[in-house]
């Protein structure tokens, strides 16, 4: 459910040319269930000429509700279209949680 809130929010506010969204809540020490920990690839034409600190707060503002709640951790990788169109389209790997029992 938070994972379809946050592809709805994200594809209405930058209307993305590709988005990917992968809960990783299962990585961490969290019950079973829970959507806490996600990783966000997003790539829009919003993001030329921004700074990848101003793509997170823009990102962060519009998950706020979100992040003032339910979700723990959210990792962004956050693209322009002539980014993405010149990088290796590879999704970085996420450090493993040393609190996984």
């Amino acid at each position: 459910m938070i994972r379809e809130q946050i592809e709805l929010k994200l594809k209405a506010a930058l209307q993305p040319v590709y988005l990917k969204i992968v809960d990783e809540s299962y990585r961490h020490n969290v019950p079973a269930g829970a959507e806490s920990h996600f990783k966000v690839i997003i790539v829009s034409e919003k993001f030329s000429q921004q700074s990848i600190l101003a793509r997170h707060r823009l990102v962060y503002g519009i998950l706020a509700a979100e992040l003032a709640g339910a979700i723990h951790a959210l990792a962004l990788h956050t693209y322009s279209v002539a980014e993405w169109g010149a990088s290796p389209k590879t999704i970085p790997a996420s450090p493993l949680c040393k609190n996984i029992v």
